[in-house]
């Protein structure tokens, strides 16, 4: 089970992509990723086919040609800089990501059913939460959250934690239908460290009988897949900033992010 769901960085790569996870290779429905790299002047064309995706950098800017509309995002420096402009890319759409200065880009996808429009996502409409407190402090980037940015299916947040805080606490799941209460939602996270020599801890912990159990040193370019149990706490090396990317999709009959809390964690974000 520790294989399936921590994926070291390189050991996802596949054709142009330094890590290309899709519904198949992680073993359920509906979501994606994939992070590319552009040399200076590259340039990178692919078929939606049946999912939505974002185009979001996480270095440097780029333009994106959605059938016949150009985008033009300026990027950032990198994730720990700042929020990113970003671009939808619907499904049965061609699309050709340029790079006149090269960068690193992250492809955030699900399968869906309704192509919406192409659409740009501009920087200063990110909404931007302060969660947690004390050393349980963190920054969301609700970029593409169910209430922010309108997908069929996707939901993606950015989230920057400072060395030595504690993140994704408490512990909680989204793997069982309530309505109301909790939705089922498959859940990527993608890890960059500000210093090579960063690291986090990552635990999954169980939520039925045989369900996902990880406890993961991760590390930049690393994944993890969480594809039920409860998960948290991410806790960052001291002094070393961690940032991370979670792409979310699932079944359920509404476009929405709803989290129980472990029975032992019931302070929520405090």
């Amino acid at each position: 089970m520790t294989s399936r769901l921590h994926l070291p960085a390189g050991t996802a790569a596949r054709g142009p992509y330094d890590l290309d996870i899709d519904p198949a290779t992680a073993g359920w429905s509906r979501s994606a990723l994939r992070v590319l790299d552009l040399p200076p002047g590259g340039t990178h064309t692919f078929d939606s086919a049946d999912a939505e995706w974002v185009v979001l950098p996480l270095a440097g800017g780029c333009t994106v040609r959605v059938d016949g509309d150009l985008f033009e995002l300026g990027g950032r420096e990198s994730v720990f800089a700042s929020v990113s402009d970003f671009v939808y890319v619907p499904r049965d759409a061609h699309a050709q990501i340029a790079s006149g200065a090269g960068g690193r880009f992250a492809l955030a996808g699900a399968n869906c059913e309704r192509r919406l429009p192409a659409r740009y996502g501009p920087a200063p409409e990110v909404p931007v939460e302060d969660r947690g407190s004390g050393d349980t402090a963190r920054r969301v980037r609700n970029f593409a959250s169910a209430d922010a940015f309108p997908c069929d299916r996707l939901i993606a947040v950015e989230v920057v934690t400072p060395g030595g805080h504690w993140s994704s606490y408490p512990p909680h799941k989204h793997d069982e239908h309530r309505p109301g209460t909790e939705s089922v939602l498959e859940e990527i996270y993608y890890y960059e460290t500000e210093d090579p020599r960063g690291y986090a801890y990552q635990r999954i912990s169980p939520s039925r009988p045989g369900g996902a159990d990880l406890l993961a040193e991760v590390r930049h370019g690393d994944a993890v897949l969480v594809p039920d149990g409860w998960h948290g706490p991410t806790i960052a090396r001291p002094g070393h900033d961690l940032y991370y990317l979670n792409v979310m999709a699932g079944p359920g009959p509404e476009r929405e992010w709803r989290i129980s809390f472990h029975p032992d964690h019931t302070e929520g974000y405090a």
